[in-house]
């Protein structure tokens, strides 16, 4: 994985770099798409991968988007960085493994995509009424054996699912 997130952040530094060199002849707007389409746009491939490495790891990817915002709003190093994330609607890297799982997970509860992530959670039912129905909480806790799986990755971050709610 490391070798994945050193490419990642060579290939996005080059475009950072050479978007940084036009920055003075293009608007914001300008900026801010090709800032989507080159350095974003890596960030976020695989970024499902990414969940459960190395804080050390996370940083890197976080300082490559960190430059990125700067460059989109010619902030200066010694500002503060988070509301300019917020500003532009960007999730810092940390959470974005999260969010995806969050969002596979709704779609496979509410049967939206494809079939193969519908069948990727299987509800448990139970046989009886109980007290803890009204949480909609059925999802079954399983660990990852020796081999994880596309499942075992989703129904391992069983925690997070707290946080989706099915009447969105």
């Amino acid at each position: 994985m490391e070798r994945q997130v050193s490419a990642i952040v060579k290939s996005c530094h080059f475009h950072i770099s050479n978007i940084g060199r036009i920055r003075s002849f293009i608007t914001t707007t300008a900026c801010k798409t090709l800032v989507n389409s080159l350095v974003t746009s890596r960030l976020d491939h695989g970024s499902i991968l990414l969940n459960g490495i190395n804080k050390t790891t996370l940083n890197r990817l976080q300082k490559v988007q960190n430059t990125a915002a700067r460059l989109i709003t010619r902030t200066r190093n010694h500002e503060h960085i988070t509301p300019i994330l917020a500003d532009l609607h960007w999730l810092p890297v940390q959470y974005k493994p999260q969010y995806k799982i969050l969002i596979y997970v709704y779609c496979a509860l509410n049967s939206i995509g494809p079939a193969y992530i519908h069948e990727l959670v299987n509800l448990h039912v139970p046989n009886r009424s109980l007290r803890s129905s009204s949480l909609h909480n059925y999802l079954p806790f399983q660990k990852c054996g020796r081999r994880c799986t596309a499942k075992d990755n989703l129904i391992g971050q069983r925690h997070l699912f707290g946080t989706i709610s099915r009447t969105v």
